[in-house]
């Protein structure tokens, strides 16, 4: 079954002031999002979601990942990526993390960033206007905390109760003024070996 899409999104956030103080570059949020068809939706439960996966997850991720590298102006851009879903009230929340938690979804993304970690993730379920939470971490450094940030938005008329929202998030830049050190400062303030935090 081929994904129905009924509407799609772009945001772009600058934030120019930061605490009161001028940022020395600005914070470029980017975000795109495609509100589909919930295609599991009204099929009781169904156990192999796989067909769907298959069917849809590529399709959203090249679109997706297409908005937001011709948003940004190129993939080697973009510093920070994340990706989401919400799913209507109708939905279960494994239908949110179907579409997203695959690599026929992720890959498209990350191959166009060049990005070396995982994709900071955020699965959720809700009405239309709900919150529509795209946490974001470094794409190639798992613990540079200027690159933690998170993008807010929400839809309006979407979710419905039988779709799905998708989204992939982007930052050019970290947080203005950030000043909490990175997490491998931590570990050698505990004494850890950087290398290998497990300590195994």
């Amino acid at each position: 079954m081929a994904i129905q899409i009924r509407k799609t999104g772009l945001q772009i956030e600058t934030t120019l002031i930061e605490g009161g103080k001028a940022a020395a570059a600005p914070l470029k949020l980017f975000s795109a999002f495609a509100v589909v068809k919930n295609p599991w939706a009204g099929r009781g439960f169904v156990e192999d979601l796989k067909p769907e996966i298959h069917a849809g997850a590529p399709v959203l991720g090249e679109l997706l990942t297409k908005m937001i590298i011709d948003a940004v102006g190129s993939g080697d851009a973009v510093e920070g990526y994340g990706k989401a879903a919400v799913v209507g009230l109708d939905g279960e929340i494994e239908h949110a993390s179907a579409l997203i938690h695959t690599l026929r979804f992720g890959n498209f993304y990350r191959h166009a960033v060049g990005a070396k970690s995982y994709l900071a993730f955020c699965n959720t379920r809700g009405p239309a206007n709900a919150p529509i939470m795209i946490p974001l971490m470094d794409k190639n450094d798992e613990g540079r905390r200027s690159h933690y940030l998170t993008i807010q938005t929400s839809i309006p008329d979407a979710p419905a109760a039988d779709e799905i929202v998708v989204a992939l998030g982007a930052s050019v830049g970290g947080r203005p003024h950030h000043r909490i050190g990175d997490r491998y400062q931590d570990l050698k303030d505990l004494g850890q070996d950087v290398a290998n935090p497990a300590g195994v």
